[in-house]
């Protein structure tokens, strides 16, 4: 209960409009579970109420203090995250956790997808990592120490039978990124790693992955046939490996990206819908 006892945390992507339980938001769950003086960065102000609310209720059942702060703020845009960076620095003194959760997947390749529509998934997937890490990191080398926790996918390790090259890019571009990061920045007491959900049970993929099938029934069927257990993973399964990549138990633990994925990386075919 712990394991990142008074570390700022700070989880862009973390809130969630109906509350219902995405990565992001059981980042922020198990975060504030385990001690973190938590901010929940969100572009949408819903999405931030309703986060704050369920992480104060979960501690609340837990018998334990949540100290949680909502900010509404854009990943896409430099001054919205420099302004997040800011608010949270001023309410807990710096930032030890840096928590990069947002995505977007678009089904289409070349052919398909228009340019404002590639440049757009680029900006939130990719650009925004850069800038959040652009705005947290002068904190964390003025400490001499923290942790980058960046959410990638195996998608962007190998293909896995959909047509989203953009996102594929994307999420390949930030596991390099933050492979980058850990080795330039080892030395200073920070640490950089990702973390690469494979097939997630999360509201994200009724929303931007349903239309590949033709039905939701058929989606949810092919997806978790097509893990090796059986079975969809879930957002706290991320969520705890997050955490452990974040905490210092993780103190040797630099610029590994972690699939959560039930052995998907690892099978010798590639998988098709």
């Amino acid at each position: 209960m712990t394991r990142i006892q008074d570390k700022s945390t700070i989880v862009f992507g973390g809130g969630s409009i109906d509350g219902s339980i995405n990565n992001g938001l059981a980042a922020s769950i198990v975060y504030a579970r385990a001690g973190a003086r938590l901010a929940i960065v969100d572009l949408h102000p819903d999405a931030v109420s309703a986060a704050v609310e369920r992480v104060e209720k979960e501690c609340a059942e837990l018998g334990i203090p949540a100290r949680v702060l909502g900010i509404v703020g854009d990943v896409s845009d430099e001054a919205s995250v420099a302004a997040a960076v800011k608010e949270t620095v001023a309410a807990y003194g710096g930032i030890d956790v840096l928590h990069n959760n947002v995505g977007v997947a678009r089904m289409g390749g070349p052919v398909e997808m228009s340019l404002e529509e590639w440049d757009k998934v680029i900006r939130i997937n990719l650009t925004s990592a850069f800038l959040t890490c652009k705005h947290v990191l002068p904190h964390m080398l003025a400490q001499g120490q923290g942790s980058i926790v960046n959410i990638a996918s195996v998608g962007g390790m190998r293909y896995i039978g959909y047509n989203f090259p953009s996102y594929s890019a994307t999420k390949g571009g930030l596991v390099q990124f933050t492979t980058n990061l850990a080795l330039e920045y080892a030395a200073r007491g920070i640490r950089a790693n990702s973390v690469a959900p494979g097939f997630i049970k999360t509201p994200m993929m009724y929303k931007q992955i349903s239309g590949a099938y033709d039905s939701v029934e058929e989606m949810v069927a092919a997806r978790n046939a097509l893990s090796p257990t059986g079975k969809m993973g879930d957002s706290f399964d991320v969520a705890h490996a997050a955490l452990f990549l974040a905490s210092d138990e993780a103190k040797y633990v630099n610029a590994v990206c972690l699939p959560v994925d039930g052995g998907l990386v690892q099978q010798s075919s590639s998988p098709a819908t």
